[in-house]
């Protein structure tokens, strides 16, 4: 476990300011390393030191580390499939990783930066560490709004579904109603398959997100927030089942609230037996 200091390799979204801002106020200091274009710049608020680099600069992030004397790291935050198509500047060493791997898959190549921060004696641990409090322990509804019971078997069938999905690398998110899928997540993220499928009915839909079967929790752990909520809400709101011990809520007591308002039931689950 980190120590007086862990480093942080930060991509998109809010989970990067709340991890900083929680290892902050645990009395860690955070070494950030941003991705340009994807991190969001209030990143510096809540880190204690920040190194902005492009998308693929691994040797950059190995040297920052190092110069930080940095020997835990953690990441946070995704990087949008299509920036590695417009904003992917990789360093020899990025480039050398990269003729290594035999797939370029997600977990694949995150797996490798993981293997080559390891190499150079930088331990890579759980990106949830200093986020318990987010991190639902067991199942249950989180809101005051229930499924109802077509719901709940809506959310019982998503289940091995969305793990079959992510078996195959495709996503970790579905959206159901009354039994018929109506979209399956992509390259696009969580909230534009949610949007997707509330163009496709009226009324409220059931999102169930999940982790892969084989999900390393060092990294890539599935997160919401308030975004995905008002999401739902304009969808026609229904329910936001995610996976306990293995899912994210960002700013969770906004996200619940938002969700109660909207009369949208948020419930944890755990997975199927494999």
């Amino acid at each position: 476990m980190p120590a007086d200091r862990v480093g942080l390799i930060a991509g998109s979204g809010r989970f990067p300011l709340i991890f900083a801002r929680n290892a902050g106020a645990a009395g860690v200091r955070v070494i950030a390393v941003a991705h340009r274009g994807e991190t969001d710049p209030e990143i510096e608020r809540f880190a204690a030191e920040v190194t902005w680099i492009r998308v693929g600069q691994l040797g950059r992030i190995i040297r920052t580390f190092h110069k930080a004397e940095v020997r835990h790291a953690v990441m946070a935050g995704g990087i949008r499939k299509v920036r590695m198509f417009s904003n992917f500047r990789p360093d020899p060493r990025g480039l050398a990783l990269l003729a290594r791997m035999r797939r370029r898959d997600d977990d694949y190549l995150l797996r490798g930066v993981a293997g080559e921060l390891e190499g150079e004696g930088i331990r890579v641990v759980p990106s949830t560490i200093f986020l318990e409090r987010i991190v639902p322990a067991a199942p249950g509804v989180l809101t005051r709004t229930e499924p109802s019971a077509q719901q709940w078997r809506d959310v019982r069938m998503g289940i091995p579904l969305v793990k079959a999905l992510g078996r195959m690398g495709i996503g970790q998110t579905l959206v159901l109603k009354e039994g018929v899928i109506l979209a399956v997540e992509a390259i696009e993220g969580t909230d534009a398959a949610v949007r997707r499928g509330g163009e496709i009915v009226e009324g409220s839909v059931v999102v169930v997100k999940m982790s892969k079967p084989d999900q390393d929790l060092r990294f890539d752990v599935p997160a919401i927030g308030p975004g995905t909520i008002e999401v739902l809400r304009e969808a026609g709101g229904g329910v936001l089942a995610v996976e306990c011990g293995r899912s994210i809520l960002l700013d969770k007591e906004e996200l619940l609230a938002a969700a109660d308002d909207a009369g949208i039931a948020v419930v944890a689950v755990a997975p199927e037996p494999e």
